[in-house]
């Protein structure tokens, strides 16, 4: 804890956060669950010796990991702001990284400045199970997976629409308008990602939408059937979530961000297979 020096002037602090989601309840504080907002915001109140509440880019669901997730709190604290990635980890445990933090002005918000949010989804596609694989990806071998399907399907999604279809029970957002910015399926080996950037994404929506794309790639639904189901907005017929262990948060994006690329802009690993 803290001294009890008390200096007067309030500082803003981005942080910029890697997370394994395998054993928390997602991102956001829950009652009686383990989640990274709540593991963060402790770390804080023991540092500080009182509560702080901790905003973040977005909200991930219970098992989907962060390489690059963001966040913001307010303090006053004689500490520096590039301090308190280290001071934080030092704290917290270690399926929760803090990677680099830094002062940002006091209109800037996690949330609301952010113009853009990418997902990855990570498919592993050989028979044989592999360790190495399990805790980042979808081991998905009953059928071949034709990606060629995939990104045929992801294109007419570019642009904005209202995807009502991936968008779960539950949330509170008022409406399911998403302005998708980017699409990409692409394969490495063994290895089948789905990458999509949006300005926002709807409650549980790239998990569900993840799980109707493979009833594409795998030539179970046509691209027609697929396409005219959100555009028709037939919620009802999306019944299979992906896996939440395949999806990580890449990155968020902002247009004035003070950390170097290298903190936060590719920083999930790929795995590489041999010959």
């Amino acid at each position: 804890m803290l001294s009890s020096h008390q200096p007067t002037q309030t500082c803003r602090v981005a942080l910029v956060i890697q997370y394994l989601g395998t054993h928390f309840h997602g991102w956001q504080r829950q009652p009686q669950q383990r989640t990274v907002q709540e593991e963060i915001e402790t770390a804080l109140c023991h540092i500080l010796g009182h509560p702080v509440t901790l905003y973040g880019a977005g909200r991930t669901d219970a098992g989907v990991h962060a390489a690059a997730q963001v966040a913001h709190f307010n303090v006053t604290s004689p500490i520096p702001a590039h301090k308190w990635a280290t001071i934080l980890n030092s704290y917290l445990p270690k399926d929760i990284l803090i990677r680099a933090s830094a002062e940002v002005s006091h209109n800037w918000h996690a949330r609301f400045s952010a113009i853009y949010r990418r997902y990855r989804y990570t498919f592993y596609t050989e028979k044989l199970p592999n360790l190495f694989a399990s805790a980042f990806s979808w081991h998905y071998y009953h059928e071949p997976l034709d990606e060629s399907l995939i990104l045929a399907a992801l294109e007419p999604l570019i642009g904005k629409h209202h995807l009502a279809a991936f968008h779960r029970a539950n949330s509170g957002r008022q409406h399911s308008w998403v302005e998708v910015q980017a699409a990409e399926c692409y394969r490495t080996g063994p290895l089948l990602y789905i990458e999509i950037q949006a300005d926002g994404f709807l409650y549980g929506m790239v998990r569900l939408l993840v799980g109707m794309l493979v009833q594409v790639g795998s030539r179970q639904l046509t691209l027609t059937s697929f396409t005219d189901l959100w555009k028709d907005q037939r919620r009802q017929e999306v019944k299979y979530a992906a896996p939440a262990h395949g999806l990580c948060l890449l990155r968020v994006g902002y247009p004035d961000f003070p950390f170097p690329p290298e903190i936060w802009f590719e920083t999930q690993p790929k795995l590489v297979f041999g010959q």
